[in-house]
């Protein structure tokens, strides 16, 4: 039998650094040395127990593929060691925090249904209406606040939260509050984004989701007693089995679509622009033919790359590679390399709207594939469908600033000045 050969490649450490994601020139380079020389790396950095690093997108795809093989639980994040063992057993407990990310077949198959109507074609097309009002609306901002502006801030956040607290049935009075325990959530490795007075990352996440929990606790108990035509309603009365979801089920369904439904959207709308701004040549592109929006919305949502990783976990010896990897191993599948890949992208690192066919794998694929995928694209597609006719003139009007993450982020500042029509 080979023996099990552990190699760190320094390059890998990035995966396990939540600066290296606010400094994209230093993860693209350690990422794209990484698919040259050590496209499965063991990374050991504390406070992270270790993992496995994959960053080829064929590799990413075989893995996504057998999810038998290959588990969402018991870690489907990278999470520091101590935080991550105390969730596991809060979950055993049926206490912790089990959304989509952190089921496994059958029952992640069952949870999937219970909101699968929502974001179905039929569905989107109601709110398509929607969401071209709310891309009138917030352009209309732009409008009026500029010249200048945090594009991040300003617009990007708010749109998306918009439209998803609608679909939930949300009233507007409570969208700040969503959009601020949201940007505690995502931002808790952010020193600036995190909530104030944590010791830590962890503690600062786990603020931040207990508050959601009291939020939908109310919000289900209300939804019971007096059913609505929302999609709060349906997660409220949903049954598996014939059997109401647990609670922690149930405000776990709630957390993921409230946070990640528009927190990732609002990524990209940000990250679209910045790149639409750093190549003009490809704005005046899509300015002259509006036909491209559908290829240029992918192009973004690859470039961006809003989720940046998730993990899994091995439940029988295997290997990648040739590499062996031992039942029990976390493998992290980086989505940020995978959409780089040499082998899949003619010129990978070129931002190009006319992209075609564009194989990224910013919504994951498999059975986890992103289930509000299409309304993101829909989202993004309406708003810069609305936006780029109207622009006169658009640029920076300062530095754009990424947020310090090891999980789901993007700008948290892109100043621009713009004169619309």
């Amino acid at each position: 039998r080979r023996m099990s050969v552990r190699i760190m490649d320094p390059a890998a450490k990035v995966l396990a650094d939540p600066k290296a994601y606010s400094d994209e020139k230093r993860l693209l380079e350690a990422l794209a040395h990484l698919r040259a020389h050590a496209p499965v790396s063991w990374v050991d950095v504390p406070p992270y127990a270790p993992f496995w690093a994959i960053t080829k997108h064929a590799d990413i795809m075989d893995i996504e593929r057998d999810n038998e093989l290959f588990t969402n639980d018991p870690r489907p994040f990278l999470e520091i060691a101590e935080f991550d063992e105390k969730q596991r057993a809060e979950r055993e407990a049926g206490i912790g925090l089990r959304t989509l990310i952190h089921t496994d077949d059958p029952h992640h198959r069952d949870l999937r249904k219970v909101g699968a109507d929502w974001f179905k074609p039929s569905a989107l097309r109601t709110l398509q209406t929607r969401c071209d009002e709310l891309s009138k609306i917030w352009v209309g901002k732009m409008a009026t606040m500029g010249p200048e502006l945090d594009f991040a801030q300003d617009i990007a956040v708010n749109y998306p939260l918009y439209l998803i607290l609608t679909l939930l049935g949300m009233p507007e009075s409570d969208f700040g509050f969503m959009l601020k325990l949201t940007q505690e959530l995502f931002g808790a490795n952010d020193e600036e984004m995190a909530r104030e007075g944590s010791a830590d990352a962890s503690e600062a996440f786990m603020a931040a989701i207990m508050e959601m929990f009291a939020y939908f606790t109310k919000l289900t108990a209300s939804r019971r007693e007096h059913p609505t035509d929302d999609l709060a309603s349906a997660i409220a009365n949903a049954k598996i089995n014939g059997e109401p979801l647990t609670d922690m089920d149930t405000l776990s369904y709630y957390a993921i679509v409230a946070s990640a439904g528009h927190d990732t959207t609002s990524a990209g709308l940000a990250g679209g622009m910045l790149a639409l701004l750093q190549n003009p040549d490809q704005l005046a592109r899509l300015k002259a033919d509006p036909s491209l929006m559908g290829t240029a919305v992918e192009e973004i949502i690859r470039w961006v790359v809003p989720v940046k990783e998730f993990m899994r976990t091995a439940q029988a010896d295997t290997e990648i590679r040739g590499v062996p990897i031992k039942k029990g191993d976390a493998v992290l599948l980086s989505y940020v390399s995978a959409n780089r890949d040499e082998e899949v992208f003619t010129n990978a690192d070129k931002f190009d709207v006319g992209r075609d066919p564009n194989k990224h794998l910013s919504f994951g694929y498999g059975v986890h594939f992103c289930l509000g995928a299409s309304l993101a694209r829909m989202e993004i597609n309406s708003f810069f469908t609305e936006l780029i006719p109207r622009i006169e003139s658009i640029d920076l009007a300062g530095d754009p600033e990424l947020i310090s993450t090891l999980f789901v982020g993007g700008l948290k500042r892109l100043p621009i000045r713009v004169t619309l029509k």
